[in-house]
């Protein structure tokens, strides 16, 4: 790891993220090579084309090293004026002062007013604003509405119509009397990272537990407590029931109809409509504990302590965060747009599109962040170590304890992160 970090700060030294000169403003972004990139191409073009007096320089980069690139630049200091990070690594960059605060700059009075409280709440740490995003991100089932109906289950259309984990638990075993192989996908193909502590954590919340304790310094007793313990023990028996295939190796098994409900986020939405059509409904997120809870944060921009431009750079953020830029990448990627005024303006995403009920969630405050601390990384990393663990047929318990232990020593040895 260490060599690779190295050699990603030269390749960062090397131009790839050269600090500003002159008329010039630096811009970071993840993506692949489809529409979404292009989305951010169009972005700059459109910001160059308006004679601010200076030009942006994007960056693309890959999702899949996006994070090492940015800690690697982060390391040599040589981050880009304006950056993408995902949502829960905003407390780390804040806490080591690689981060500008957001509250002071008028360029961004607008979008601090008008952005959706989860957005904020996602982008501040310790009381500071410090990261603003265009979009928020989405969380539910999506079903297919033929094999659904061949079941005899009547997809709920509300969110105070959403299954309870007894009638969710029954809504799979229909599914399963009638022939559909695995019922619920939940995209386990996504691999062991990320994407279970992102999927996971809603089902602990809404069970009455988190990661970890609300002020974010303790993990004992939390991510080892026993809604974490009953979350895994939950998809552990799905899987040994057949109603998850734990193995899966491809994004198929929904637009496939080897699954008739698929747990997964908002940017499948684009690929779903697609393959299914009419038959495609969105369901709100179960209710598997007291309350529903969905997940939030995404990407989002921030800006660099360290850029020689922080006005420039901050034009460039209000201009990514302005209703046409965030239209422009939502409508790609079915995201929920970040601020009241988009959100207002998309279709999708109105009472009756075929988005609404991810606004709905966010509106009802649903939506609940990843533990926002510093170490963030070693929490999400020891919860999916588990997790791949207890998909595997180990103990719940255990695992989830030597998750506790690792993320305690973590908290331990830097002594809660003291002040910013």
């Amino acid at each position: 790891m260490k060599t690779l970090i190295l050699a990603l700060a030269a390749l960062v030294l090397l131009g790839c993220g050269s600090p500003p000169r002159g008329n010039r403003v630096s811009l970071w972004v993840h993506a692949g090579p489809g529409p979404e990139r292009l989305a951010y191409v169009e972005a700059v073009r459109v910001f160059n084309a308006a004679g601010h007096g200076f030009q942006v320089d994007l960056t693309v980069l890959p999702e899949g090293t996006y994070g090492d690139q940015v800690r690697a630049a982060a390391l040599a200091g040589q981050l880009p004026d304006v950056l993408e990070l995902d949502g829960p690594a905003v407390p780390e960059y804040a806490w080591a002062k690689r981060l500008l605060p957001l509250d002071g700059f008028p360029e961004l009075a607008a979008a601090r007013e008008d952005a959706l409280p989860s957005i904020r709440e996602q982008g501040t740490f310790r009381g500071r604003l410090y990261a603003l995003g265009p979009y928020e991100s989405g969380l539910a089932l999506w079903g297919n509405r033929r094999l659904l109906a061949k079941a005899g289950v009547a997809p709920p259309a509300t969110v105070d119509g959403a299954w309870t984990l007894p009638q969710f638990e029954a809504v799979m075993r229909r599914l399963k009397r009638v022939g559909v192989p695995y019922p619920l996908d939940m995209k386990f193909n996504y691999g062991a990272g990320e994407w279970f502590t992102f999927a996971l954590a809603p089902l602990v919340q809404g069970l009455g537990g988190d990661l970890l304790d609300p002020a974010g310094i303790s993990a004992r007793g939390h991510l080892d407590g026993p809604a974490a313990v009953r979350a895994l023990a939950l998809v552990q028996g799905w899987a040994r029931a057949g109603y998850v295939n734990a193995a899966t190796r491809d994004d198929s098994d929904f637009v496939m109809g080897r699954a008739a409900l698929s747990y997964v986020g908002h940017w499948a939405y684009p690929t779903y409509r697609r393959a299914l059509g009419r038959d495609l409904v969105l369901l709100p997120m179960p209710r598997f504990g007291p309350r529903a809870v969905t997940g939030a944060g995404t990407w989002t921009f921030a800006l660099s302590a360290g850029s020689r431009h922080p006005a420039a750079a901050a034009q460039v953020l209000a201009h990514l965060l302005s209703p046409a830029e965030i239209a422009r990448v939502t409508a790609i990627n079915g995201a929920i747009p970040g601020t009241f005024t988009a959100l207002r303006a998309s279709a999708a995403h109105r009472p009756g599109g075929p988005l609404a009920l991810y606004a709905e969630q966010v509106a009802r405050g649903l939506a609940r962040p990843r533990p926002r601390t510093p170490a963030y990384a070693t929490v999400s990393a020891a919860f999916a170590e588990a997790v791949n663990n207890v998909l595997a047929g180990a103990d719940p318990r255990t695992e989830l304890g030597r998750a506790a232990t690792t993320v305690e020593e973590a908290l331990q040895d830097s002594r809660g992160f003291p002040g910013t």
